[in-house]
């Protein structure tokens, strides 16, 4: 006010002033001098007074629009995550044996190409010993399976990378979104690298094994435990952007319900992750049944190889068994979050995703018994790794509801 009022006063002068000059024919430069600095000072109060109009970025209605995006791009890892791992169980994983970004996105065209190409993966140990009398039609299937899944990954980097060089552009990022962004799009390049890493351990000669030719289930298991981390990183970023914070009064109840759903929240995350060594190991194929393994509720061969840190990672009896374990635990602690959290008020959206976790959770251990007890049948079992993906999801979006008010 003060300062308005003393713009105000020297306005006035100095508009006095110019008339007193121009009566008094004082000196000409003076009084132009004066008018322009009369001038300049409303320039500037109406300059000022139209600031605070303009539009801040980021906003809400940014964030809005990079929740979508980061929505956008989970569901695009979620496909990459669905087709590797049909790629996977029909045998296509290592269909391509070389990795090259831009060359190999035009696959063979001509007959002379494909031939070519079908030349190059009869030198691989995987048609020396599994399918030496395949032809070229059944490569082309496997081909195609394989290419399908590198360009989806492509696909997946395109949208994470150019809408980040769009919104940076733009000024939609604050501080920690930059830092959040950039470590999303060099996740992606770190799983492409990794992609082919996995890729290459099933291409190697290996005299002294007489198992068939697969990738490494470690390699795997990380291929895997990335995309999951992605996954989960670009969907709670976008939720948290998308989905209010509810104002719930922090009790000791809601604190230890916070803390049991992310425990749980864990254990889907690890169960999930030990499927890549069930996948990788074929472990699914040892005892088909439930819920017994075979006679025993402990198989005999459960720690067979030494020392007895590897059955954990290799043994394939020890992996299913693992799975088993985490399956039920998981299964377990869901339903403990469910019984626990209808003994208090919680919002409704929080509710509604505590029932659709349970819900899916019983519906997964469906699937997986029900893959196991047949053999895994390639449908099936793409639709329990898929359902495996949708529970995280769910625990993930629990946690979001759950989430502390921001200080």
């Amino acid at each position: 006010m003060l300062l308005s009022s003393l713009r105000t006063a020297s306005l006035c002068g100095c508009r006095h002033a110019g008339k007193r000059f121009q009566h008094g024919n004082r000196s000409p430069q003076l009084r132009q001098w004066l008018v322009k600095r009369g001038q300049s000072t409303i320039t500037a109060e109406v300059g000022a007074s139209s600031t605070p109009a303009a539009a801040t970025v980021p906003n809400a209605a940014t964030n809005r629009i990079l929740g979508r995006w980061l929505l956008g791009c989970s569901g695009l890892v979620v496909g990459a995550v669905v087709l590797g791992g049909v790629t996977r169980l029909t045998e296509s994983g290592l269909s391509m044996v070389d990795w090259h970004l831009v060359r190999e996105m035009k696959p063979p065209q001509s007959q002379a190409e494909w031939e070519a190409e079908f030349a190059k993966y009869q030198q691989f140990p995987e048609f020396k010993i599994m399918n030496h009398e395949m032809t070229l039609p059944e490569f082309k299937f496997i081909f195609y399976m394989e290419w399908g899944h590198r360009m989806w990954g492509r696909l997946v980097g395109l949208a994470y990378i150019l809408p980040t060089m769009y919104f940076w552009k733009k000024g939609y990022f604050n501080r920690s979104m930059k830092g959040k962004v950039l470590g999303l799009c060099g996740f992606v390049f770190f799983q492409g690298l990794l992609g082919w890493y996995m890729v290459k351990s099933g291409l190697e000669e290996k005299p002294e094994s007489h198992d068939v030719p697969r990738v490494s289930q470690y390699r795997l298991s990380a291929h895997l435990g990335s995309a999951l981390l992605l996954y989960c990183a670009s969907l709670w970023t976008g939720l948290t952007l998308l989905l209010p914070v509810h104002k719930m009064a922090e009790t000791k109840q809601i604190m230890q319900l916070r803390r049991f759903a992310k425990g749980t929240g864990g254990l889907v995350f690890l169960t999930a992750l030990s499927g890549a060594f069930v996948a990788g190991l074929d472990a699914g194929l040892v005892y088909n049944s439930f819920p017994k393994m075979g006679e025993r509720w402990i198989p005999d061969d459960l720690l067979a190889f030494s020392p007895a840190l590897k059955n954990v990672f290799e043994n394939p009896t020890t992996v299913q068994f693992d799975h088993r374990v985490l399956a039920v635990s998981s299964l377990t602690a869901i339903t403990g979050l469910y019984l626990f959290s209808r003994r208090m008020v919680l919002p409704r959206r929080a509710k509604i995703a505590i029932s659709l976790l349970t819900a899916m959770a019983y519906g997964q251990v469906a699937l997986g018994i029900s893959t196991l007890l047949l053999y895994v049948p390639t449908p099936l079992a793409a639709t329990h790794q898929s359902g495996s993906v949708a529970l995280l999801s769910l625990a993930i979006w629990v946690l979001a509801e759950l989430r502390k008010m921001p200080k």
